[in-house]
């Protein structure tokens, strides 16, 4: 399993070695006209019968290795997001340079055929993927895809973070002042992975926590949480004076005590503020919490298109590391938000940590089997920019990765070599399940078909004997060697039950980093 790990990371590291050398001798042109493939607008003709522009021939063939798609296995297309202008500069410039991963697309291929799909996410918003596949629309004729709020691009680009949203709901955000801060806040949480903890507080003359049963603490980012809190944002509404002090205090308070619990993220700490202004630079609670050493980054979100107090937002978020944007429409949402992940990134751009992540186990919308949607994990790398006008400012310039179907990980365990009632498993970093034995998706209803929306399940949801967790603690905390524990057996068929000694042996990647697999 290791030897397997290692070559799926390697092909990885080959994609970000010709990425980042292609952007380095790539000189900017705003002028640039490029024909490129587009993976939506390929084979399409106009009704003169002429291929539409950045719809030229591609041509696609059935490939039994993915799943009998019709895909084309010598070149890789572009999707770009609907709500961005495919004939950007900054786009097509990133898809001329980025050209140049199809031959290493295919010589990693070549290398090791047991591949699937392979692809660069750009922090511009494209997405190159190989091998080449064309993208259908939905019913609204939209692809609301964008890579940069996948898990993979997600914990590839940033550092584990702690993030407080302060969402103004004082009478002067009513209408679709509020309807913009609420899906403003819902895009964060898009951006926010497993590795993240939160929490949203909404303010007037008062805080009001969107759940209140969380007041003073942090959550981990994962799905389920994500999804409460959006549930119980519809509940807000706006009156009141807003009364931002009492909210900054209260956001700096939540993360350093939670940061002196040990708990969190122990990295990043941020404050997102959403308001449609602020009277005071309040720079006074800034020198109390964050100044001299500015720990806590603040970014802030002007919403609505006057502009009285943009000066003082903008004030609050250089003079705390952060960054300043206006959101004036619903349209103009989920491209400003993008802004904040630029920032974060900078020290990892900046030190060229090119960290290997791996996500746990989800359903891929593409491949299947008899038993429908396959089990996939991914392994991802972040690029940075090299250009030395650059390089000190800390340029991301996205991700890069490759899918690993669960069923290749279980065709490397030694089932030999672990006896009758032996058995291996994997987890990542935050304890969820890549293989193991009891990992069961849920079936759709009277299917025999997996969920399209299965989502991560925990090692203590399958290893139920392992009550205090000492089991996953130890792998989560990358500990070697052997403990046993005494676990309750069930005999002549669950008549009788009885205590036995279950003897277990933790072994990780001889290469572990707290991003790999355990």
């Amino acid at each position: 399993m290791e030897e397997m790990f290692h070559k799926k990371s390697e092909a990885v590291r080959r994609l970000v070695e010709a990425a980042e050398e292609a952007h380095l001798k790539h000189e900017f042109d705003a002028d640039l006209q490029y024909e490129y493939f587009n993976a939506v607008l390929i084979n399409e003709r106009d009704k003169d019968g002429n291929f539409l522009e950045l719809g030229k021939e591609f041509i696609l063939a059935p490939n039994d290795h993915f799943n009998n798609l019709p895909v084309n296995i010598s070149l890789s297309d572009v999707q770009v997001p609907t709500n961005m202008y495919n004939k950007d500069p900054a786009i097509v410039n990133g898809v001329y340079w980025s050209e140049s991963l199809n031959k290493v697309f295919v010589d990693n291929f070549d290398r090791d055929p047991s591949l699937i799909w392979q692809y660069f996410g750009s922090a511009k918003g494209f997405f190159r993927q190989y091998p080449g596949i064309k993208w259908e629309p939905d019913e609204n004729g939209v692809i609301a895809f964008d890579c940069r709020n996948r898990k993979w691009y997600i914990q590839a680009a940033t550092s584990p973070k702690d993030v407080v949203i302060l969402v103004d709901v004082s009478g002067s955000m009513k209408g679709l002042r509020l309807t913009i801060a609420k899906q403003t806040v819902s895009s964060i949480l898009d951006t926010l992975g497993d590795d993240d903890f939160f929490n949203i507080i909404a303010y007037n003359e008062e805080l009001h926590y969107v759940e209140p049963c969380l007041n003073g603490t942090l959550v981990q980012a994962d799905r389920t949480n994500k999804e409460h809190f959006r549930e119980h944002l519809d509940k807000l509404f706006a009156k009141g004076i807003g009364m931002l002090d009492i909210a900054l205090n209260e956001a700096f308070n939540i993360l350093s005590d939670f940061n002196h619990t040990g708990q969190g993220s122990i990295c990043s700490q941020a404050i997102m503020l959403i308001t449609d202004g602020a009277v005071d630079t309040y720079d006074t609670i800034f020198a109390k919490y964050n100044w001299p050493d500015r720990k806590v980054r603040i970014f802030t979100y002007l919403i609505g298109r006057e502009a009285a107090f943009a000066d003082n937002l903008k004030w609050m978020a250089c003079a705390n590391k952060g960054f300043f944007t206006q959101i004036s429409t619903l349209a103009d949402v989920q491209e400003n938000v993008m802004e904040y992940l630029h920032v974060l990134s900078r020290p990892k751009v900046i030190d060229q940590e090119h960290d290997v992540v791996w996500t746990e186990a989800y359903i891929d919308s593409t491949l299947a089997d008899d038993q429908g949607l396959v089990l996939m994990t991914t392994v991802a790398m972040p690029v940075f920019s090299k250009q030395n006008e650059t390089r000190s400012k800390g340029i991301l310039l996205g991700v890069v990765g490759t899918d690993v179907p669960v069923k290749e990980l279980l065709k490397t365990i030694p089932k030999y070599k672990l006896g009758i009632h032996g058995y291996a498993f994997a987890i990542t970093n935050n304890g969820y399940i890549l293989t193991h034995p009891e990992l069961r998706p849920l079936y759709e209803e009277g299917k025999k078909r997996r969920k399209p929306n299965y989502s991560s399940v925990d090692l203590s949801e399958v290893e139920w004997e392992d009550r205090d967790d000492v089991l996953r603690n130890a792998m989560v905390n990358r500990k070697t060697g052997k403990f046993s524990m005494e676990v309750k057996k069930t005999v002549d068929k669950g008549l009788r039950g009885g205590a036995l000694q279950r003897s277990r042996e933790i072994l990780l990647p001889r290469e572990c980093d707290h991003r790999r697999p355990a």
